[in-house]
């Protein structure tokens, strides 16, 4: 029995490794160069309680080099100064425009409800859908037109590069790339037309207005509390051509503050990676933390050994890809997994309690 546990351990530690191998040689990323000029381009910005963030990158908006735009944000229900600082901006350059929400229809989760407003209320070739707490800079605007025309896709998205600045989002973030880089190749997104092997980041997508138009995704997904993954499997069944590429230094995200806002962030959607399966959630972490268990009592030592180096250079290639600093990363290899089985368990008890939130609103 333990022979076999190894064997499955070890053929799985193998998948991820030719995985990430492959997002490694097929990476994935914007074109260096974009487009300074074109069609209209609409950014579509869903905010509650965002006064600290939603002044910074309405400040890259306007520094983009790709100035033909269009920037709309959604003041979902804000309690603080959100609506201020936006019409500020506003009153600065025409290009910006609110919209304040009237209340949140019954059957809609805020964000989906927030989205769809903003794409009824556009008038772009193109929407960009960003959050509030993104950056970028250079021309990522133009580089994701350029891509779209190129290869005919109906929607772009990317996964942020990802900033950390406390220890607990130290040894929580990386999870998710982690997951993503090793059993997902991103290659596939785009070259496979079956809908399971979709990934999106809802901080980034970047939408044809026709195919929006067509689908109307936010609408069809209403319900979702992760609406990104649900919106890339629903375009594919639809037809459309999608991406998922990997951002870098142009474009990047804070997505927590620390260890607790990140747990419980992640408890949100991490089965989403795993079908919705809390089962398979937790089987991925007992075999990345504790599959070590079986092939070191069941094989012998240059087994175990080769074991090791796959595991770490999985890892290794998945920082890489993620723009982290190696170094560190493989010294907080160990905490970073006992952080996935807190999250496992705080998922499980907040699916199971009925108690999910966001921002002070339930919605699950």
């Amino acid at each position: 029995m333990m022979v076999l546990l190894a064997c499955i351990v070890m053929a799985f530690t193998a998948l991820q490794c030719v995985v990430a191998l492959a997002n490694l040689i097929f990476e994935s990323d914007l074109p260096e160069e974009g487009e300074k000029e074109g069609p209209l381009v609409s950014v579509l910005i869903p905010a509650r309680n965002e006064e600290r963030k939603i002044g910074n990158i309405l400040e890259d908006l306007l520094s983009q080099d790709y100035q033909h735009i269009e920037i709309v944000v959604f003041n979902d229900q804000s309690s603080d100064r959100t609506e201020e600082v936006v019409r500020t901006y506003a009153v600065r350059d025409e290009r910006i425009r609110l919209i304040n929400s009237t209340g949140l229809p019954e059957g809609w989760t805020g964000k989906n409800y927030a989205c769809h407003s903003l794409a009824l209320n556009s008038k772009g070739e193109y929407l960009l859908f960003l959050d509030a707490d993104v950056r970028i800079s250079g021309n990522v605007i133009g580089r994701c037109l350029a891509l779209a025309r190129k290869k005919g896709l109906d929607l772009i998205s990317v996964f942020p590069k990802q900033m950390m600045e406390t220890p607990g989002e130290k040894i929580t973030v990386p999870i998710i790339n982690y997951v993503l880089i090793t059993l997902l190749p991103l290659v596939l997104v785009e070259k496979s037309r079956h809908s399971s092997l979709a990934a999106a980041s809802g901080a980034f997508m970047f939408f044809t207005a026709r195919a929006y138009r067509e689908v109307l995704p936010h609408e069809k997904v209403r319900r979702a509390v992760v609406e990104d993954v649900s919106i890339a499997r629903l375009f594919k069944r639809e037809d459309k051509h999608v991406a998922c590429l990997l951002g870098d230094d142009d474009y990047s995200c804070r997505m927590y503050h620390g260890f607790r806002d990140a747990v419980g962030g992640f408890s949100k959607f991490i089965t989403t990676f795993f079908a919705d399966s809390f089962i398979l959630s937790v089987l991925f972490f007992l075999v990345t933390t504790f599959g070590f268990v079986p092939v070191l009592r069941a094989m012998p030592a240059w087994v175990f050994t080769g074991y090791l180096v796959v595991y770490v250079l999985t890892r290794v290639i998945v920082f890489f890809l993620s723009h982290q600093n190696i170094l560190t990363s493989v010294l907080l290899i160990i905490p970073v997994q006992l952080s996935l089985g807190l999250i496992n368990c705080v998922a499980y008890v907040r699916r199971f309690s009925g108690k999910l939130q966001w921002k002070g609103r339930q919605i699950g």
